[in-house]
């Protein structure tokens, strides 16, 4: 990661993207910690916003949230719909958008921490319209061809050292 210590940047954290990705490539949960602290790479970390949609009142989701929070991640939070007859909405792509354009005058870099595709018109508006460096970090087999060819530079989030925490309590039944 090509970085300089005076480069003032913005992480905007596409949570359940990401979520969803470790457990179903990998079996496994994102050490949100060491992720931000790699993408950050001794930079001036202006703002880490996480998305994160609550689908639940369990304890282990709350607990979650605050080890998030706990990690200097500002949590941004929406209710899951579920809309008659049983489909499910909960996107935050639109949120996340619209706090990098907000932000943008006061970074050097946005750090776009998703795959989705649907950030490409965003990343092109960083880009040339607000003189933005744009990264992105995300899971390589997950991440939108367009994505990571108009970001500066990309992140394959499985190569970043001690990025997953596996349960190892479903091991020992077995």
């Amino acid at each position: 990661m090509s970085s300089n210590k005076d480069q003032r940047i913005g992480v905007f954290m596409d949570i359940q993207n990401l979520y969803h990705s470790a457990k179903n490539l990998y079996g496994a949960k994102v050490n949100f910690p060491q992720l931000l602290k790699h993408v950050a790479a001794n930079r001036q970390l202006i703002r880490a916003i996480g998305y994160v949609v609550k689908s639940d009142v369990s304890l282990n989701e709350a607990s979650f949230f605050e080890a998030l929070e706990k990690a200097g991640i500002e949590l941004r939070m929406k209710d899951l719909q579920i809309f008659p007859g049983g489909m499910k909405k909960a996107d935050w792509d639109v949120g996340l958008a619209v706090d990098a354009i907000r932000l943008a005058p006061s970074l050097d870099v946005a750090v776009i921490v998703s795959g989705d595709g649907d950030f490409v018109p965003l990343v092109n508006y960083l880009k040339w319209a607000k003189g933005c460096k744009v990264e992105i970090a995300s899971f390589s087999r997950t991440t939108s061809a367009k994505l990571r060819e108009l970001a500066d530079e990309h992140v394959n989030v499985e190569d970043i050292p001690n990025i997953f925490i596996r349960d190892n309590r479903r091991k020992k039944g077995k």
